[in-house]
């Protein structure tokens, strides 16, 4: 479509492709909600809860990450599941921030989340980066230094991420 340099001056947000299925929408927005993304509007009674849909949930929770990213390049790819696009997808009540200020920051992303030119032992590669390869492009994760656990910092957004999933699973 286009890369982020094009709209350097411009808005730009994230939105996930109507194409994907629905199985490879929510894998994204978990992915987003649980790393950094600001998903609490589309939690039940949020302003962006409706349209109560996995593609307008996603399309949110990924925006949101881009967004607190900084717009950094591959911060919108989530597996080819979403795109960038110069179109307000909000509405309804519901405002997808535009810019990083909006969505909560304006620092670049930070240098944890770079590529490495080699991985050390005990340092597993994700990949296409992030979590299930979801993330964004060019990342590595878990080294193991956890002891396969999640720090104590990312339970709240593991719980997020689970109640999202409960209430999608049971549209409630």
């Amino acid at each position: 479509m286009f890369n982020n340099n094009d709209l350097a001056d411009d808005a730009a947000w994230c939105v996930c492709k109507s194409d994907q299925s629905n199985t490879a929408l929510q894998t994204t927005l978990d992915y987003a909600c649980g790393a950094g993304a600001d998903c609490t509007p589309i939690l039940q009674n949020g302003a962006c809860y409706n349209p109560d849909t996995v593609l307008a949930h996603c399309s949110y929770a990924a925006n949101s990450y881009y967004q607190r990213k900084g717009q950094a390049q591959g911060t919108c790819d989530f597996s080819g599941t979403a795109t960038l696009t110069n179109s307000d997808p909000g509405g309804s009540g519901c405002t997808y921030p535009a810019t990083p200020s909006a969505a909560g920051t304006s620092s670049a992303p930070t240098s944890s989340n770079t590529t490495s030119s080699s991985i050390t032992p005990g340092t597993t590669s994700t990949g296409t980066g992030g979590v299930l390869g979801l993330g964004p492009s060019g990342t590595t994760s878990v080294d193991g230094s956890d002891g396969g656990l999640l720090p104590k910092a990312k339970m709240g957004s593991l719980l997020l991420t689970i109640l999202l999933s409960v209430l999608a699973s049971l549209r409630i």
